[in-house]
């Protein structure tokens, strides 16, 4: 892989000023300075090409695609067999790209269910694709990410969901106690190209790299053997696809910075925090005003609401309605955990218990870490309870019958007496589960010797 790529001129983007020169007694100069700006802006990211396939750059990508694994695209070939791939054709795609005539493949179009019942659509590109894809990601993302807003969140390096989420119950906790909730209509299938493109534009000026990328946004869905055109969207699934979603959604960021508003953006969910309803009415309209205008992008109206942040969701914590809001998990997320975990004890019936536990902590150890924000301990408490329960029915639908009950209740400790009655009380198994002979020969200590993960000791540790 190394040898198969030449190096080239190494390519460093400069260092981009943090001030604007504006003078707010001087309009004109303010808007000659800012235009100067951008001009000095694209000037500076004329090669941009070069970097792209300088080696180092190239290394990089090889190793991050391969780490990600993913399925192969449309042609088939699979991130293992990349490496003997490019050993033979990388010059020709290097000369390609540097020439600007490189094409990309089309997309495999690949549906995954979404939580409320829909489907997303995913757009994966061939293997190759996808190398170069990363390769460019990995040039642009320094030269645009340095001027991203403070208030953006999604796909950027040191931020992350936890960092909106706290942002947001700081903006509650000052007052902002209302909130416009802009739900953005199929965001990643409606993006315009046009649009996209004029704001790559603004900074890179370097005509190969403007071509790679729009033909990447115009790649063709393969669906079923048939390739469709593509004449709006950036498929998910792209390594593109992030930075080009903070890149389109940035003059959004700008326009409320601009207009002095306390928000909070990850990826397409944006979240404004307002001191009353109508102020919030007021927001939403324009706002709806400006996207559609400026962006032109469709904002769902049934889905978008000017509301208190109790009675919605975002990035799936809620908080409480207290002068000091405590985060916590949104009730949406724990039916969602809940109906994750119900298809885990089903499939427990049949199973070995050890197997069982080791399947459901892997998923509580997942859901704990995401939400240990969470100031609310009674729901981790409540959801502990559950589950041990739920464990503990499993145990007597296995027993199934009273002489089998009867002995397993003898082997974990109960009394000749008190196991006989209890293994013939003629109850279902879910009544067993919470009596009080269960939780005496299955302790919650048990469990926790058997590995058992407890979401209110993971948020406890925090």
């Amino acid at each position: 892989m190394a040898q198969a790529m030449q190096e080239q001129t190494a390519y460093k983007p400069e260092a981009q000023g943090d001030g604007d020169g504006r003078n707010p007694s001087d309009v004109s100069r303010a808007a000659s300075t800012a235009t100067a700006r951008r001009e000095s802006d694209r000037r500076r990211h004329d090669g941009v090409m070069e970097a792209v396939v300088e080696t180092k750059n190239m290394w990089e990508a090889y190793r991050r695609v391969v780490k990600n694994k993913g399925a192969p695209g449309v042609d088939g070939m699979t991130v293992d067999d990349l490496g003997s791939y490019l050993k033979t054709h990388w010059m020709r795609i290097k000369e390609e790209l540097l020439e600007g005539v490189y094409k990309p493949g089309a997309v495999r179009k690949v549906e995954i269910p979404k939580p409320n019942g829909g489907k997303r659509q995913l757009g994966i590109p061939t293997v190759m694709d996808r190398l170069i894809q990363q390769a460019v990601y990995q040039a642009l993302e320094p030269i645009f990410d340095s001027e991203f807003s403070s208030h953006s969140y999604g796909f950027r390096r040191g931020r992350s969901t936890h960092d909106a989420v706290k942002k947001a119950r700081e903006y509650v906790e000052e007052g902002r106690r209302w909130v416009v909730d802009i739900d953005l209509e199929k965001f990643f299938d409606r993006v315009s190209h046009d649009v996209l493109m004029a704001r790559i534009a603004r900074k890179i000026s370097d005509k190969r790299l403007l071509k790679l990328v729009r033909r990447c946004l115009q790649a063709g869905i393969m669906v079923d053997g048939m390739k469709t055109a593509r004449t709006e969207g950036t498929p998910q699934g792209s390594p593109l696809s992030p930075l080009l979603s903070n890149i389109m959604l940035d003059d959004l960021d700008k326009e409320l910075e601009t207009r002095g508003h306390a928000f909070c953006r990850y990826a397409d969910d944006c979240n404004i925090y307002v001191a009353s309803e109508k102020a919030g009415i007021r927001v939403m309209a324009s706002i709806t005003r400006f996207l559609s205008e400026t962006l032109k992008l469709r904002v769902n109206v049934e889905k978008s609401t000017v509301d208190r942040p109790w009675n919605l969701k975002y990035l799936g914590y809620s908080m409480t309605n207290e002068r000091k809001p405590r985060l916590k998990p949104a009730e949406k997320s724990v039916e969602r955990l809940e109906t994750t975990l119900h298809t885990v004890f089903r499939m427990g019936r049949g199973r070995s218990l050890v197997c069982t536990i080791a399947t459901i902590s892997r998923i509580l150890r997942g859901w704990g870490q995401y939400y240990k924000l969470s100031g609310v301990r009674e729901i981790f408490k409540k959801l502990d309870s559950w589950i041990r329960r739920k464990l503990r029915c499993l145990f007597w639908i296995q027993w199934k019958r009273p002489r089998r009950r009867y002995l397993a209740l003898m082997n974990l400790g109960l009394d000749e007496k008190t196991a006989k009655c209890s293994a013939s009380n003629g109850r279902g198994s879910w009544w067993n589960a919470e009596a009080k002979h269960m939780k005496r020969a299955l302790p919650n200590s048990y469990f926790d010797t058997h590995g058992l993960v407890s979401l209110l000791k993971m948020v406890q540790s925090v």
